[in-house]
């Protein structure tokens, strides 16, 4: 199936180069050779391949294919300057796509800037929105809480084959990709962390007990997190505040672009609240990501605590830092929170939703939305 960038990124390719981060293993080389299909001479080259490296250091593939990949290039030294100077000299006509799974925006930031060269799109795992012209929304769904939004697992759909996938990826993940910002020494303890984070997903994260469990420093534990972040394993959400700086100086929420992975109740065939909320949260911040990605928007994914100190899993920010939206997530109550009825009253021009995983049908209460799971995530931006 084609992935939902892939028109945004062809068009894009005619005016700029394109940057696409993303999850490893989510897609980005598929799609980068798919979007190859329509060139009369692709080339593919990584850096992660002895074979091409040379060819990437010194830049010398022929002038006459007119469509260029490089994964991984982040991986060299002083990167920036390497591709500002292949852009600016590459020939007319010719399109370069980079990809990386770490944030290219986030290490090995020396050398000169990129600025106005390139245009950014960051690839998401599947969602209920982008799986809707293959399967109904429930299906989607469906399938999505249970094999997860990364492709392989998911189109194997078994749990079999999910649960192998799962081994690998998160046993590659700590062995090969935390080294390169890490030390060996630190191996044990971030897979300890895992583990941790997996029991925390959707609540406020609080860094001095994880710090207590790992025996290291609460700036540890950040450095850490940081590292999982770059490496697109997990996000963090922060609590939406009026003053930028006190919001980021609270606790997060912390979730992983797997929802899948957080499932420690499998065995027992049930559906688990923080699932259902980390499989939400991946689809609003896809959501979010399209739309500063595609239209230059400044929408923001926060969670929020009410007045009387009630909490609200997410909330949507429009340009002007304004709340545009609240969503609770439930399983199966069909009754609008007592938070959310508050927010109603602080908050009146705000959309008010109460998103039910097993909802049959939607209907309003007191100005406030409760929706099907299925429909609501089908109408998102992707």
């Amino acid at each position: 199936m084609n992935r939902y960038l892939q028109d945004r990124i062809q068009a894009d390719l005619e005016q700029k180069m394109v940057l696409l981060t993303g999850p490893r293993q989510v897609g980005k080389t598929t799609l980068a050779k798919n979007l190859g299909r329509s060139s009369s001479a692709p080339l593919y080259l990584n850096f992660d391949k002895i074979s091409d490296r040379p060819i990437i250091e010194q830049a010398n593939w022929l002038p006459t294919y007119d469509y260029v990949v490089l994964d991984e290039i982040h991986k060299m030294g002083e990167w920036k300057n390497h591709l500002k100077g292949i852009f600016d000299t590459k020939p007319v006509g010719q399109k370069l796509l980079v990809t990386g799974s770490a944030r290219l925006d986030t290490f090995r930031q020396t050398g000169e800037s990129l600025a106005g060269r390139y245009f950014r799109w960051r690839l998401h795992p599947l969602s209920v929105k982008e799986l809707s012209t293959e399967f109904r929304s429930e299906e989607a769904l469906d399938s999505l809480v249970r094999f997860g939004g990364f492709p392989e697992p998911f189109f194997s759909s078994t749990d079999r084959g999910r649960n192998r996938w799962q081994a690998q990826y998160f046993g590659d993940v700590i062995r090969e990709d935390i080294l390169e910002f890490s030390r060996i020494n630190e191996l044990q303890s971030m897979r300890v962390l895992l583990e941790l984070l997996r029991d925390r997903t959707g609540s406020p994260l609080s860094f001095e007990s994880l710090a207590r469990d790992l025996s290291v420093s609460p700036n540890t534990v950040k450095s850490y997190i940081n590292i999982l972040q770059a490496l697109h394993i997990v996000f963090l959400i922060s609590p939406h505040h009026k003053n930028i700086a006190r919001g980021l100086s609270k606790a997060p929420k912390l979730y992983f672009y797997d929802w899948a992975y957080v499932d420690t109740r499998r065995k027992r065939g049930e559906l688990s609240g923080a699932v259902f909320e980390n499989l939400v949260a991946c689809h609003l911040l896809k959501h979010v990501d399209f739309l500063n990605d595609g239209e230059g928007n400044a929408v923001e994914l926060h969670y929020i605590k009410t007045r009387s100190g009630k909490e609200i899993d997410f909330v949507l920010t429009d340009d002007k830092a304004e709340v545009d939206m609240f969503i609770e997530c439930k399983l199966g109550d069909d009754q609008p929170s007592y938070a959310l009825k508050e927010t109603r009253q602080t908050h009146p021009l705000a959309k008010q939703i109460h998103l039910v995983h097993n909802l049959p049908h939607g209907r309003t209460v007191d100005g406030i939305d409760l929706v099907p799971a299925r429909d609501w995530l089908s109408n998102l931006a992707a």
